[in-house]
């Protein structure tokens, strides 16, 4: 490989590494060119699987500060870039290995951290985000379902409570006329006040006499 080419493919590589959420490192021996083919249609457009050459590999790791062990680079290798949902990636991967043994799965790294084969087995067997989704939107409808319930309830038990009859002794009061009610309550206050007033004496007047003439 020309130099340019190799600064290229390095350069392209330390992106990859940069970019992507986890990265799976297979060997790929025997493996058909139609079976590649099917293979990278499988882990769908967020995960790109490229065939690498383990030097370039280990510069490009280097350069984007990714450790990987280099027990891992014997051998022709597959690099699959996952940037889109990792336990996806992981499903397609191991549902491709079981029909297609030559399918290798190495090892990977996963959020900066490498990961052996049988951590990203258990990954591949983690529900998926979308189904994730999916239950927690199921719960959150059947909350939502019972809290209108509990508010309709107590909305029509407002309403029935609002809509009642008033007692008996209430509608007899509204009903007498402000003047009887005045006349039927007299304050203390001014109960009192009137048996406190003095009482006027009574004068009895003397009746005249007439005078008789003089004969």
């Amino acid at each position: 490989m020309a130099r340019p080419d190799k600064e290229a493919a390095v350069a392209e590589l330390t992106e990859d590494f940069r970019t992507a959420g986890a990265t799976v490192l297979t060997e790929y021996r025997g493996l058909s060119v139609t079976s590649m083919k099917a293979l990278r249609r499988s882990l769908g457009a967020d995960t790109k699987y490229s065939v690498v050459k383990n030097t370039l590999t280990k510069i490009a790791a280097k350069n984007a500060g990714v450790d990987i062990d280099d027990a891992l680079l014997a051998g022709p290798s597959a690099l699959a870039f996952v940037k889109g949902d990792p336990i996806d990636a992981a499903k397609n991967l191991k549902n491709f290995a079981k029909e297609n043994p030559q399918l290798v799965i190495k090892g990977g790294i996963f959020e900066g951290k490498a990961v052996s084969v049988a951590e990203i087995m258990k990954l591949a067997d983690l529900e998926s985000r979308e189904v994730l989704l999916a239950k927690l939107a199921g719960a959150m409808k059947g909350s939502l379902a019972k809290a209108i319930r509990t508010i309709d309830a107590l909305r029509l038990k407002k309403e029935a409570a609002e809509g009642a009859p008033a007692p008996k002794a209430e509608a007899v009061v509204a009903s007498e006329a402000p003047s009887e009610i005045a006349e039927a309550v007299v304050p203390a206050e001014a109960a009192t006040e009137t048996s406190a007033l003095p009482e006027t004496p009574v004068v009895e007047e003397t009746p005249a006499v007439e005078e008789t003439p003089e004969a």
